[in-house]
C-alpha cells in the first residue's frame, strides 16, 4: 500500500511540472488519469527494439509529447492512458518485438504490416484479451504462430502472411470464439502440417489465405460448413485427394483458389450454380479430369477464371459470351477439342466480353479454321495465345483491328497463306510468336512499323522474298529468329545495325552475298546463326565487337579467306561451326584458349598447317577438322602427319640466333637492374614501400609518368569516381599498356587509411576474379602535394554499373544487356572471389564495399572485384577485428548490411549481404534503393514475396525472351529459366537476411550457384 501511495505522490509530482499551472485540481486529476505507466514503459519497450526508423518516427516518443499523441498510437476515450491501437503501416521500421507488448492490456488492434520486423512473435501476445486485429503480414518473422494466442478470446481476424513462419498451425487455436473469428491469413510462409479441421467451426469466418506453404494431405470436409466464406485459398501447397463436394456448395464464395496442388476427380459441372458469386476460379496445374462446367456462365461477376495445366477434355462452353466482366482466361494445356459442328463459336461468343485482357488457349486440340470473327475482340485484349493446337486456315485479315495486342502467339499449328499487312497496324506489339506453320509469301515491310516489338518468330514457314529492311526500325527487338523459310537476297543493314538484338537466327535460308560489316554493332549479340545458306566474302572482323558472343554458327556457306586474327576477343563463345566453307590459311592458335568453348567445326574447308595442342583441341570429341586435306601434327588420336620443319636459315644464322638471344636477354635483364637502382636512389623520402601481390616487383612509377599515361588527368579519361579518389583510363609505358589509374582524393578523411588498406589487401593475395594491381606511385605532384595513385590492369568492359542499369542521357538502342547465363557466371565470379577472401587467404578479409560499381569486367566478361578501400583483416578463427580502415558505418546505402548501422564490426557475414543485394538486383533489374521500395517495402522483401511462383514477374524483362538454340520458346524453356531464377533469387534472399547467422556461407553460395549452372545450362 505504501508503494501505491508513493507512486501517485511522484505522478501528482511530475503533473504539476507538465501540466500548465493555471489548471484546476479536476484537471491535474485527469491529467493523472491519462498517464498510465505500464502503458508507456511497454510502448518505450517496442522503440527500444527498433534499430532502424528512416523516416524518424519514433523522434516523437519522448516525454515531451504524452503517449497517446505519439504517431502511430491511439488510446481510450473511457479509459484514458490506455493503449487500444498500435498502427504503424509500411513505415519501414526494422527490429524485433518485446513481450512487454504483452502489457497493453486494453489492446484492440496491432497493424505493423509491411516493415523488417524480425525474430519470434512474443508469446505475451496471449494476454491482449482485448485483442480483435492482429496484422504482422509482409515482415520477417520466424518460428512458429504463439500458441497463447488462444487467449486472444475476442479476436476476429489474424494477418501472418508474407513472413517465414514455420511448423503447424497450433491446435490450441482451436478454443478461439468460433463466432468472431472472420479472417485467417497465413499465405507465403513455411507452414506445415495439415489444414487444421477446427476451421470449421469458425463459422463466422469470411476469408481463410493459406496458399503457397507446404500444407499437406486432404481438405477437411469440415470447412464446408463455412457458409459465410467469400475468399478461400490453399494454392501452391502440397496437397492431394479429391476436393470435398462440400467446398462446391458454399455459395457465398467470392474468390476460390486451389491451384498448383495435386488434387484429382471431375470437376463439378453446376459450379456456376452452386458458387454463383464467384469472381476468381483459380484451378490450374492439378489432376482434374473431366469437362469445363458449362454452367460458368450463371457466375456472371467472374473476372478470372484458370483451368489451365489440368486435363480436362471435351469442348469449350459456347455461353461464356454472357461473361460481360470477363478479363482473363486460361485453358493452356489441356486436352479441349472443337466441336465439329459448332468450330470456333465459342470464339465468336467471347467477342462479347468487353474487358477481356488475356485468352490462352494453347496446347490443346483446337482443330479447324480461325473466324473472321476474331476480329470483333475488343481493344483492351492484351495476349491472344492459341499456340500448339492444330489450327488450319489463314490469320484473319481483321486481326489488324486488335489494336490492344501486346502478344500474338499461334505457334505450331498448320496456318497458311500470307501474313496480312494490317499487321503493322499493331503497334503495341512486343511478341510476335507464328512459328512452325506454313505461312508463305514475304515478311511485311509494315511489321517494321511495330516500333515497341521485342521479340519476332516466324521461322519453320514458307516464307519467300527479302528480308524487309524496315526491321530495322524496330528499335528495341531483341530476338529474330526467321531461319527455315526461303528468304533471298542480301542481309539488310539495317537490321544488323541493331544494338538490341541478343538472339539472331536466319538459318537454312537461301540468302546470300556477304554478312555485312554491321554486324558489329550487335553488341548485345549471345547468338548468330546463318547456317546453310549462300552468304560469301570474308568473315567480317567486325564480329570482334560482339563479345557476349556464346554461340557463332556460320556453317554451310560460301565464306573465304583466312579465319580472322580480330575473333581472338570472341572468349565468350561456348559453340564455333565454320565448317563446309572455303576458309583457307591456318588454324588460329588463339582457340586454343577459349576457356568456354564446349564444340568447334572446322571441317572441310581448305585449312592448312598444324593443328594446336591445347584447350578444346585436347578433346578429340570437342572438335572437328576432318575433310581439310593440309592439316598436319595435333594429338595423337588424330592420326595426322606430323609436320616438317622448313630449314629456310643457314646453320650459321641458326647458331647466331642461340647466341644472340641469351646476350640480349642477359643485357636487358642487367639494364633493368641498373634503372631499378637508380629509381630507387630519386624515389622521395617519404614514399613507403609498398609489397605488390607478384612474383616481380615492378617500380613505382612516377607522377610524370602517369601524367603522361593520362594526358595531364585530362576529363576525356576520367572513367569513374569514388569517395575517396577519380579512376582514369591511361596507356602506360613503351609497351603502351592499358591501365586505369586511381588517383586518391587525399584531402578526404581516411583516404591515406583507405589506400593502406588497399595496398594491404592487395599485396599478397591473387585470384582470377580479383582486380590485378600493377603497381603504385608515392609521389609529389606538380603543385608539390603528397599524391598517390594505385594502377590496375585496364577492364575493357567497365564495371557491371554500367551493364545492370541505363545512365541519364544513354539512348534505348545502345543500351547493354547481359543475357541469364551471362549474370550467372559473373555471380559465379563474385561469389568465388568472396570465398577466396573469406575462407583461402592466411587472414579473411572483408571487402566491406560490394556494389555493382566496383564488380569489372574484362574483355571476356570474366568479372573481378575491385575498390579494396574499406577492406579490413580478420584474425582468429572467431574472425574478430583487427584493423579497422574507417569508422562509422561503412560502404554503400542499400548495401550495407544492418547490423553495420547497429555499430557491429566489420565480418564476412556483412559482405554476404552485400552480396545477396547485389545478386537479387542482377535478376531484376532493381536497385535496392528504388523509389519503388516504400512503404516498409525493400529488394530482400520484393524478391522473397515472389518465389518461387511469380518469379517471372519481378525477373528482369530481357531474361524472359532468352532462347537457346533454334528451339521454340517453348513452356519448356520458360520452366528452365523459371527453375534457375528462383535457385538463383533463392540464394539471394537466404545471404540478405536480417540476421548475419541465417545468411550462407561463401563457400556454400559458390556450391549452389554452381550446381545450379550445371543443372540448367550444361550441354
Amino acid at each position: 500500500m505504501m508503494r501505491k501511495l508513493m507512486t501517485s505522490f511522484f505522478l501528482a509530482y511530475i503533473a504539476l511540472f507538465i501540466y500548465p499551472a493555471n489548471l484546476k485540481p479536476s484537471s491535474v486529476a485527469a491529467a493523472l488519469s491519462i498517464g498510465n505507466e505500464t502503458d508507456r514503459l511497454a510502448l518505450l519497450a517496442f522503440k527500444d527494439r527498433i534499430i532502424q526508423d528512416p523516416l524518424n518516427l519514433t523522434a516523437s516518443w519522448n516525454t515531451s509529447i504524452h503517449f497517446c499523441k505519439w504517431q502511430g498510437v491511439s488510446c481510450s476515450t473511457r479509459h484514458p492512458g490506455r493503449v487500444t491501437l498500435l498502427d504503424l503501416q509500411g513505415k519501414k521500421l526494422t527490429g524485433s518485438l518485446p513481450p512487454h507488448l504483452g502489457n497493453l492490456s486494453f489492446l484492440r488492434g496491432i497493424n505493423l504490416e509491411n516493415n523488417d520486423f524480425q525474430g519470434i512473435i512474443p508469446q505475451e501476445f496471449g494476454r491482449l484479451t482485448q485483442l480483435r486485429y492482429l496484422n504482422l503480414s509482409s515482415n520477417a518473422f520466424q518460428g512458429e504462430i504463439p500458441t497463447n494466442l488462444s487467449y486472444c478470446m475476442d479476436i476476429q481476424v489474424i494477418r501472418l502472411a508474407y513472413n517465414n513462419l514455420v511448423g503447424k498451425i497450433p491446435e490450441e487455436l482451436s478454443s478461439l470464439s468460433t463466432n468472431k473469428l472472420k479472417g485467417f491469413f497465413v499465405s507465403v510462409n513455411g507452414l506445415t502440417g495439415s489444414i487444421p479441421r477446427w476451421l470449421g467451426n469458425a463459422s463466422s469466418l469470411l476469408h481463410l489465405r493459406m496458399s503457397r506453404n507446404y500444407f499437406q494431405g486432404t481438405i477437411p470436409s469440415e470447412l464446408g460448413r463455412l457458409l459465410n466464406l467469400e475468399s478461400f485459398q490453399i494454392g501452391t501447397n502440397n496437397l492431394s485427394g479429391e476436393v470435398p463436394p462440400s467446398i462446391y456448395n458454399i455459395s457465398s464464395l467470392l474468390l476460390l483458389g486451389l491451384a498448383g496442388n495435386q488434387f484429382y476427380g471431375k470437376f463439378p459441372q453446376d459450379i456456376g450454380f452452386t458458387l454463383p458469386n464467384l469472381f476468381g476460379l483459380y484451378v490450374s496445374h492439378n489432376q482434374f479430369t473431366g469437362h469445363l462446367p458449362i454452367s460458368l456462365s450463371n457466375a456472371s461477376g467472374l473476372r478470372d477464371v484458370n483451368f489451365g495445366f489440368c486435363n480436362f477434355t471435351g469442348t469449350m462452353p459456347t455461353n461464356l459470351g454472357s461473361l460481360n466482366g470477363l478479363e482473363n482466361l486460361s485453358v493452356a494445356e489441356n486436352q479441349l477439342e472443337t466441336d465439329e459442328a459448332e468450330g470456333f463459336s465459342f470464339l465468336t461468343s467471347l467477342t462479347n466480353c468487353s474487358n477481356l485482357q488475356v485468352l490462352e488457349l494453347g496446347s490443346n486440340r483446337f482443330k479447324g479454321a480461325l473466324p473472321a470473327s476474331l476480329a470483333n475482340f475488343s481493344t483492351s485484349l492484351q495476349w491472344l495465345s492459341i499456340g500448339a493446337n492444330q489450327i488450319s486456315g489463314s490469320i484473319p485479315e481483321g486481326v489488324k483491328n486488335l489494336v490492344g495486342l501486346t502478344r500474338l502467339r499461334i505457334f505450331m499449328n498448320s496456318i497458311s497463306g500470307e501474313i496480312p499487312e494490317g499487321i503493322g497496324k499493331l503497334e503495341r506489339l512486343e511478341e510476335i510468336y507464328l512459328s512452325n506453320n506454313r505461312i508463305s509469301g514475304a515478311v511485311p515491310e509494315t511489321i517494321g512499323n511495330i516500333t515497341k516489338l521485342r521479340r519476332l518468330y516466324l521461322y519453320t514457314n514458307n516464307l519467300s522474298g527479302n528480308i524487309p529492311p524496315s526491321l530495322g526500325e524496330c528499335k528495341q527487338l531483341e530476338v529474330l529468329h526467321l531461319f527455315g523459310n526461303n528468304l533471298t537476297g542480301f542481309i539488310p543493314k539495317e537490321v544488323v545495325s541493331l544494338s538490341t538484338i541478343f538472339s539472331f537466327s536466319l538459318a537454312q535460308n537461301s540468302l546470300t552475298g556477304p554478312l555485312p560489316v554491321e554486324v558489329g554493332n550487335m553488341r548485345n549479340l549471345v547468338l548468330l546463326n546463318v547456317l546453310s545458306n549462300g552468304l560469301s566474302g570474308e568473315i567480317p572482323s567486325t564480329l570482334s565487337k560482339c563479345i557476349m558472343l556464346e554461340s557463332l554458327r556460320l556453317r554451310d556457306n560460301l565464306f573465304g579467306g583466312r579465319i580472322p586474327l580480330a575473333l581472338s576477343a570472341l572468349k565468350s563463345l561456348h559453340f564455333l561451326d565454320l565448317s563446309r566453307n572455303n576458309l583457307s590459311g591456318q588454324i588460329p592458335t588463339y582457340l586454343q584458349n577459349f576457356t568456354l568453348l564446349q564444340s568447334l567445326n572446322l571441317s572441310f574447308n581448305n585449312l592448312d598447317g598444324e593443328v594446336p595442342h591445347e584447350g578444346v583441341f585436347r578433346n578429340i570429341s570437342a572438335f572437328s577438322i576432318v575433310g581439310n586435306k593440309k592439316l598436319c601434327g595435333g594429338i595423337k588420336s588424330l592420326g595426322l602427319p606430323s609436320c616438317q620443319i622448313a630449314v629456310t636459315k643457314k646453320r650459321g644464322t641458326t647458331l647466331a640466333i642461340k647466341i644472340a638471344i641469351p646476350v640480349a636477354i642477359s643485357c636487358l635483364v642487367l639494364l633493368a637492374f641498373l634503372l631499378g637502382c637508380l629509381c630507387r636512389n630519386k624515389r622521395p623520402k617519404s614514399s613507403p614501400s609498398i609489397m605488390l601481390p607478384t612474383d616481380e616487383q615492378f617500380k613505382q612509377v612516377s607522377y610524370s609518368e602517369l601524367v603522361q599515361a593520362t594526358n595531364q588527368f585530362s576529363p576525356a579519361n576520367l572513367i569513374g569516381e569514388g569517395h575517396f579518389g577519380f579512376v582514369y583510363k591511361g596507356v602506360l609505358g613503351s609497351e603502351a599498356m592499358a591501365v586505369a589509374v586511381k588517383v586518391l582524393k587525399l584531402r578526404e578523411k581516411g583516404a591515406a587509411k583507405s589506400f593502406t588498406s588497399e595496398c594491404n589487401a592487395l599485396r599478397n593475395i591473387r585470384h582470377r576474379n580479383l582486380v590485378k594491381i600493377i603497381t603504385t606511385c608515392s609521389s609529389i605532384d606538380s603543385k608539390g602535394e603528397d599524391f598517390k595513385a594505385l594502377i590496375f590492369e585496364f577492364m575493357p568492359n567497365g564495371s557491371l554499373e554500367e551493364w545492370l542499369h541505363k545512365s541519364e542521357g544513354d539512348q534505348i538502342e545502345h543500351l547493354r544487356s547481359l543475357s541469364l547465363t551471362q549474370r550467372l557466371s559473373i555471380a559465379i565470379d563474385m561469389a568465388s572471389a568472396l570465398e577466396y577472401l573469406h575462407h583461402q587467404c592466411q587472414a579473411a578479409i572483408v571487402h566491406g564495399d560490394l556494389k555493382p560499381s566496383n564488380i569489372l569486367l574484362g574483355h571476356d566478361m570474366t568479372a573481378r572485384v575491385g575498390d579494396f578501400g574499406l577492406a579490413t583483416f580478420l584474425t582468429d578463427s572467431l574472425l574478430t577485428i583487427s584493423q579497422t580502415s574507417s569508422a562509422g558505418i561503412r560502404g554503400t546505402v542499400g548495401y550495407i548490411a544492418p547490423e553495420y548501422g547497429m555499430g557491429s564490426k566489420p565480418s564476412i557475414q556483412g559482405d554476404v549481404y552485400s552480396f545477396g543485394i547485389l545478386l537479387m538486383e542482377m535478376f531484376t533489374g532493381r536497385r535496392p534503393t528504388d523509389t519503388m521500395f516504400e512503404d516498409g517495402r525493400n529488394l530482400h522483401h520484393f524478391t522473397k514475396t515472389a518465389l518461387p511462383e511469380r518469379v517471372m514477374e519481378i525477373a528482369e524483362p530481357s531474361l524472359l525472351s532468352e532462347v537457346g538454340g533454334d528451339d521454340d520458346y517453348t513452356t519448356a524453356r520458360e520452366g528452365k529459366i523459371k527453375e534457375c531464377l528462383v535457385a538463383v533469387l533463392t540464394i539471394g534472399v537466404s545471404c540478405s537476411m536480417q540476421s548475419p547467422g541465417e545468411r550462407m556461407s561463401m563457400r556454400d553460395v559458390v556450391a549452389e550457384l554452381c550446381r545450379t549452372r550445371t543443372k540448367n545450362f550444361a550441354h
